[in-house]
């Protein structure tokens, strides 16, 4: 695009902007009729039925036994998390590709702690 054209499409923006649309007001009175206390009510109910899905969760958590479960699935985890890096460690050496395990620890130690804590703090600030 040359510079006519760009100085063009800058005037029609200028212009654009300048102009006003009258409402007569509908935007005030569209904003005082929104149901304030519906949305409140709304809320309420979410926090409600929130609070009584994690009860009912936790009282089955607790009744079906789920700690070993629970327990099972992290030690699970974490030894195929070992044993997998425990892998890297001894293949690294072996490829062409320089891989330094120190910085793929910190990468792993970034992506799995510290990214899902900056996601929580901003949808709780959201909120």
């Amino acid at each position: 695009m040359d510079d006519k054209d760009k100085i063009m499409i800058e005037e029609f923006f200028k212009q654009a902007a300048k102009q006003q649309i009258e409402d007569n007001g509908f935007t005030e009175r569209v904003m005082m009729n929104l149901p304030d206390r519906e949305v409140e009510e709304a809320r309420r109910l979410s926090r409600l039925w929130t609070l009584f899905c994690l009860v009912v969760g936790s009282v089955l958590f607790f009744l079906l036994g789920g700690w070993p479960v629970l327990k099972d699935l992290l030690q699970g985890g974490f030894h195929m998390l070992v044993s997998a890096f425990e892998v890297l460690l001894v293949t690294a050496t072996t490829t062409e590709i320089p891989v330094n395990p120190w910085a793929l620890l910190l990468t792993l130690g970034f992506v799995i702690v510290f990214l899902p804590y900056q996601i929580a703090r901003k949808l709780y600030v959201i909120q």
